[in-house]
């Protein structure tokens, strides 16, 4: 039985919500949690596959097999990684950010717009779990997945910045936060293929589920219809193409050069 990391943020409800109904998980037990906790779940042996910050390949990439034509990013504006500031972006040099726990692809992100798009040189302290943008004396704090949802509802005299959009308005790629990754233990065998096969699959029947996916989820108690159908539809990709994984690669070639990871990782996928 394969175990599947589940990560319970909005951005994944639509793909797991089809690949739950409309194909036979009899086979597969799943682990719910964020993006921290699955990714070291995984590197562990605990769970066997699940959609992986992006960033948790390039640290082990001996480790992990990508599952093809599958991924977590934006072509632009993202809505749910933002950067909640009391002064512009640009005059953040000498100052602290407060960064979420929940995924270090974000985090590096941030670290690479700041040092290398704004030339800011910033001290970095992680965020307690209850943290709301403005409540203490840092300058900015880093919100992402439904905790960043959430706080861009409501009304706020701070500067926001949505990190998916910064990234392509200065590079011009999309923007790959997760990865489905498994461990190489399973990647040969018939149940991830089968696995791997279903999800595409899924991804493709997705776009004309939505409507259905929105009023039985949770999420629609919080962020509303059309809020929540237009962050599937505009904000969310679960595409894979040659485009994206250019964006990707040059990501971790950003993260390398200001040593965060100490190479740039080939990607190996799953073969079908």
């Amino acid at each position: 039985m394969l175990t599947i990391g589940q990560i319970e943020y909005a951005n994944c409800t639509p793909l797991f919500h089809v690949l739950r109904k409309q194909f036979s998980c009899s086979s597969y037990s799943f682990v719910k949690g964020v993006p921290a906790r699955l990714n070291s779940m995984l590197l562990s042996g605990d769970i066997d596959v699940c959609p992986s910050s992006s960033i948790e390949y390039a640290y082990h990439p001996d480790r992990y097999k990508i599952l093809p034509n599958l991924s977590i990013s934006s072509i632009g504006a993202v809505a749910s990684v933002l950067l909640f500031s009391r002064i512009p972006i640009e005059q953040l040099d000498g100052r602290k950010i407060l960064l979420s726990s929940e995924s270090a692809t974000s985090v590096n992100l941030l670290k690479i717009l700041l040092c290398q798009r704004y030339y800011c040189s910033c001290t970095y302290e992680v965020a307690r779990p209850s943290a709301t943008p403005g409540d203490d004396d840092s300058s900015a704090l880093l919100l992402i997945g439904d905790s960043a949802l959430r706080a861009s509802l409501e009304t706020s005299d701070l500067l926001v910045y949505d990190l998916g959009e910064l990234w392509h308005s200065w590079t011009g790629y999309p923007f790959v936060f997760a990865l489905w990754l498994c461990r190489r233990e399973v990647a040969d065998g018939e149940e991830l293929k089968s696995l791997a096969r279903q999800l595409v699959q899924a991804k493709a029947l997705v776009p004309g589920c939505l409507e259905e996916v929105a009023v039985s989820e949770k999420e629609l108690s919080w962020i509303g219809h059309e809020r929540l159908l237009g962050y599937w539809r505009d904000n969310i990709s679960y595409h894979f193409n040659e485009r994206a994984q250019a964006g990707l690669l040059l990501y971790y070639a950003k993260c390398a050069e200001i040593g965060l990871v100490s190479a740039v990782p080939a990607l190996n996928f799953v073969t079908p």
